[in-house]
């Protein structure tokens, strides 16, 4: 993080955001799907990072929206799903009317047809929901974390985090574009490639992490993100020897309120 804007101007309004931890159950615990995000992004270039971006005017379409959530709440979501099949290649959705996801052989085919229109802004997810006769499965996204870019940033982005355990037998797979690799990796592996500096980890995807790896199946982090209040982390940012300090709530549940950033791009 760095402090590029004039600490005595306005703060920058934070742009509204959604990502999403895409997790399953793997042969040594629990897993998470990250990208590796291009390096010529002007945000977190280069860096492992969960699915997820800006929410666009098009997640609050009145026919997406659903479930007895106020719209902006719902638009978080619909974002949130939208950017999972942008950056992932996996839609959480049902057919119209039906209790299951939609099967593997089934995303492959919308995925094919629409993944990259949509990405290219061709087609909206309201096309896509009314030409395929599904319905988005909002319902599926658990409330994990809170995030917002502390004041002084020259981007600043209000993030909501979400779990979702991925939908069987369905491959995940970067884009290509705004994302270069991809990864099913347990969170105590990426953390430990984030301080051995072998990847890229900032600040927030590090907290989260740690925060995820507590619990070792998809069923027990879902439960246990259903029955913990998200409480919101705007870091206060401190310049020390040797660093930042980021200062937290300790009430949002990552055991610290300080943590020394130390790195380039955290």
């Amino acid at each position: 993080m760095t402090n590029d804007a004039n600490s005595s101007s306005r703060p920058v309004t934070p742009v509204g955001a959604a990502t999403v931890l895409l997790l399953r159950d793997g042969a040594g615990g629990l897993e998470v799907f990250m990208v590796v995000r291009h390096r010529e992004i002007d945000f977190a270039s280069g860096a492992l990072v969960f699915p997820g971006g800006k929410v666009d005017p098009g997640d609050a379409e009145p026919a997406l929206q659903g479930g007895g959530l106020a719209p902006a709440a719902m638009a978080l979501r619909v974002a949130a799903i939208r950017e999972t099949f942008e950056e992932a290649g996996v839609l959480l959705a049902r057919p119209r009317g039906g209790t299951d996801l939609i099967d593997a052989e089934r995303q492959g085919r919308i995925a094919q047809r629409h993944r990259d229109p949509l990405h290219d802004g061709a087609i909206t997810m309201r096309e896509i929901v009314a030409a395929e006769d599904i319905e988005l499965a909002c319902d599926l996204l658990v409330p994990f974390a809170h995030w917002v870019t502390p004041e002084g940033q020259r981007r600043r982005f209000d993030t909501h985090f979400f779990l979702a355990a991925a939908p069987e037998r369905v491959t995940a797979r970067h884009d290509g574009t705004e994302s270069v690799d991809s990864v099913w990796i347990r969170p105590a592996d990426a953390l430990a490639d984030g301080e051995a500096e072998r990847r890229t980890v900032i600040f927030p995807t590090r907290m989260n992490l740690a925060k995820l790896s507590r619990d070792d199946s998809v069923q027990a982090t879902l439960e246990t993100a259903r029955n913990t209040a998200v409480v919101t982390v705007l870091p206060k940012v401190r310049k020390v020897d040797g660093g930042r300090l980021m200062q937290i709530p300790l009430e949002a549940g990552y055991g610290v309120s300080e943590v020394l950033v130390n790195y380039a791009g955290a």
